[in-house]
């Protein structure tokens, strides 16, 4: 009899053993349950291809094999071969990092230090840039915080620090001199501001990656003390529209099913909450569904709540969704998850996450995945590496109009034309055209009036 899990087991293999993404990702199965394992891989976004085509995952389930590109999935051994094997698979940022030119800047990278985000350093390093590295204790891959010493970087990463001793790493981070910060939630940004003002008025600019940090950074713009000019790399549609959705989704979902399967329970027919519908809520609820949990959403946006609904799910107030359910918080906000949903709820996760989305005493309640912080990155790998490869993409356009514009202080957009540019040379690496644009009104550009009463009188 063949193992009615095994198609979910193999795909979740392949993505811990690559870190690679599934959601569109050439595929092709074969084997005894070859149908179950195609609709699963549909499921998640991959796109079917009988033939040989870049990036296509072949699968055996008989023979429990997968390969890559034609040959066998490769290991990617020590913290060296892990980024070697991320930066194999990140042209879109390597193409993206070839048009600037960094030379003598000092570059800040505050981000969760794993495999991609080393692949960033070394790029920026490739330009010129002077960087220097910075990780919260909590977000710190030790083997890859080494690797970096060992190219001759200044890490500030230890995941031994707490408290004051946390707090005196990221000042003499910060005390060491910028010209420009890559911040992921603004925790370094909105530290310097407090601590020594005086810090961020030297700086170009920052580039801030992420929802829950552009938030407190527009309440500052709009109290008129923020410092420095920032670029929104978040609210770019190549950053939020496959980040938060795609990639946390996947990194999230798979983590959670890892852990609990070494417990004995299966997502299968699991009832599952999403507290949050935005793109990170919609990637968990689309990949929670994906590999069988019953999902519901509970969202404070009546908006978002009816789009949930309209994508086929249940709402509702959270603590009644919550019973004996697998709650994932999905929202960026501090104690999302309240002491009275965790009583209720038999499993809790966050995905994406800030600190504290877990209320302090909830814990005591219902099994916590991960230790309460972001599942992705206390249990797993981060997100995908072609995701990432797309966002720091849009980070090293962002860091390329920082230098070009020179804003004000204050919270500026990205235009237009850095999506395009990032999704086209995104589209290019994987082999995909699409039809050259055309105008909207061939015949005449310049009459506004309707065509639709052209044959009347004028």
């Amino acid at each position: 009899m063949t193992d009615p899990r095994a198609p979910e087991r193999i795909v979740r293999r392949f993505a811990r053993a690559s870190n690679l993404m599934l959601a569109g990702r050439p595929f092709a199965v074969r084997g005894v349950d070859a149908s179950g394992l195609h609709d699963l891989l549909v499921r998640l976004g991959g796109i079917p291809s009988p033939h040989p085509t870049p990036g296509r995952v072949e699968f055996d389930l008989d023979a429990d094999t997968i390969a890559l590109d034609g040959e066998p999935l490769p290991e990617r051994g020590d913290a060296a071969g892990r980024i070697a094997f991320a930066r194999a698979h990140m042209p879109v940022s390597t193409a993206m990092a070839a048009r600037l030119d960094l030379t003598g800047l000092r570059v800040g990278v505050a981000m969760v230090l794993e495999p991609k985000t080393a692949v960033l350093s070394l790029l920026l390093r490739e330009r010129g840039a002077e960087v220097s590295v910075y990780a919260h204790p909590d977000e710190t891959d030790p083997a890859v915080a080494e690797a970096l010493r060992a190219e001759g970087y200044a890490v500030t990463a230890d995941p031994s620090l707490s408290g004051a001793e946390e707090l005196a790493a990221a000042r003499a981070f910060l005390r060491a001199g910028l010209d420009v910060l890559l911040d992921d939630g603004a925790h370094l940004i909105r530290l310097a501001h407090d601590d020594d003002p005086g810090l961020v008025e030297g700086w170009i600019g920052a580039c801030e990656e992420t929802t829950s940090g552009l938030t407190p950074l527009r309440r500052m713009q709009d109290a008129g003390i923020l410092r420095t000019a920032v670029m929104a790399v978040n609210d770019a549609r190549t950053k939020t529209m496959f980040d938060n959705r795609y990639g946390t989704g996947q990194s999230c979902v798979f983590a959670i099913a890892d852990l609990l399967e070494e417990r004995g329970i299966t997502l299968t027919d699991q009832p599952a909450l999403v507290l949050g519908y935005g793109p990170v809520g919609q990637g968990v609820a689309a990949h929670l569904r994906a590999l069988g949990a019953e999902v519901r959403v509970a969202e404070t946006d009546p908006v978002r709540a009816l789009e949930a609904r309209h994508d086929g799910f249940c709402t509702g107030p959270a603590r009644e969704l919550a019973a004996g359910a697998l709650v994932v918080s999905a929202t960026g906000v501090p104690a999302t998850v309240t002491a009275d949903i965790a009583a209720t709820a038999r499993i809790v996760a966050v995905a994406g996450g800030v600190p504290g989305e877990i209320e302090t005493g909830a814990e005591n309640g219902a099994l916590v995945l991960g230790g309460g912080g972001a599942v992705n990155i206390t249990a797993a790998e981060g997100n995908p590496i072609e995701i990432m490869d797309l966002s720091f993409a849009v980070q090293l356009a962002a860091l390329g109009e920082l230098l070009r514009r020179r804003p004000a202080p204050g919270v500026h957009a990205l235009g237009p034309e850095v999506d395009e540019l990032v999704a086209r040379e995104a589209l290019r690496v994987r082999g995909a055209e699409i039809d050259p644009p055309r105008p909207l009104d061939p015949e005449g550009l310049d009459d506004w009036r309707s065509p639709r009463y052209a044959g009347g009188a004028r």
